[in-house]
């Protein structure tokens, strides 16, 4: 493994004839992780890249082969994980949930910023996914992916996706619906749609439960609270909570990842990881 990392290495070296190339090794137990630090000849040409579809662009016109590991992108020299050999890569990941090492149990403030460890588990705040996805002149697609409890996998896809502004508490606006896990976003009906709502914590409650909804069966007066104190964009709580903990953790279900229409049997699958991310769809050349 380590000898493939290096030889990718020095072939990259080789590619980038026009870059100065500098890569940093970590150690994440048997992971190898490449960040590259890629100036050009003209530097602020590679320094304005705004996110992963935005960067893969940009070094596709020297090397066709780019590999995934963490960039950095603008504004404000942020730190992101491109995922480059999923679906033809330029995905920027805004979120991935495994093995439950990172708690997600936070206050407004952490999911405003960010946090974890962006190999790994983490969220990229809701900060910087605003300023990828709301560029001028250029809309995001959101893929879900869904890993089960026994390794079967399912996507969720969404052609369209931007956040409003933090005033609004960065409402989530969803497009068109493509894929093989269901619509948890919209649910089954109009109580239930998470598309168009504000996030929450439990700290900044904008779900809708005023004074209680029911969820599960049950009474609710704060969907973040009964989640383990997660946030999302709830909407009486919805059909879909990506933040919540994986399902090996001993947690009640409402705890869990869960997006209630992938079914197998008419029985909800059980989701142990999803990773979330966004890549550009539309780039309009208008002034």
């Amino acid at each position: 493994m380590r000898d493939e990392k290096h030889s990718l290495c020095s072939r990259c070296f080789i590619s980038f004839s026009f870059f100065f190339l500098h890569s940093v090794i970590f150690f994440n137990n048997l992971h190898i992780l490449y960040i590259y630090s890629v100036t050009l000849l003209n530097p602020l040409q590679f320094s304005q890249r705004k996110d992963c579809s935005d960067i893969q662009e940009t070094l596709g016109v020297v090397s066709p082969k780019i590999p995934s590991g963490i960039y950095i992108i603008q504004p404000e020299n942020t730190d992101v994980f491109c995922e480059m050999d999923y679906m033809e890569g330029g995905w920027t990941v805004i979120q991935r949930r495994t093995d439950g090492l990172t708690d997600f149990k936070r206050m407004w403030s952490q999911y405003l910023d960010g946090f974890g460890h962006l190999p790994g588990e983490h969220w990229l705040g809701l900060r910087k996914i605003f300023n990828i996805v709301n560029q001028r002149n250029t809309r995001f697609q959101l893929h879900v992916s869904l890993v089960s409890q026994d390794d079967t996998t399912a996507y969720a896809s969404y052609d369209n996706f931007w956040l409003e502004d933090e005033t609004k508490f960065f409402a989530i606006h969803l497009g068109r619906y493509a894929g093989s896990a269901g619509d948890a976003f919209r649910g089954y009906d109009q109580e239930q749609n998470q598309d168009m709502v504000p996030f929450s914590t439990s700290d900044v409650d904008n779900d809708g439960c005023s004074p209680f909804c029911n969820f599960a069966d049950k009474a609710v007066e704060s969907c973040s609270v009964n989640q383990n104190n997660t946030g999302w964009w709830f909407n009486r709580c919805g059909k879909a909570n990506l933040n919540g903990s994986p399902l090996d953790q001993d947690l009640s279900n409402q705890s869990h990842i869960h997006w209630d229409t992938w079914t197998k049997n008419g029985t909800l699958v059980k989701i142990k990881s999803v990773t979330m991310k966004i890549r550009r769809v539309e780039i309009s050349n208008s002034k």
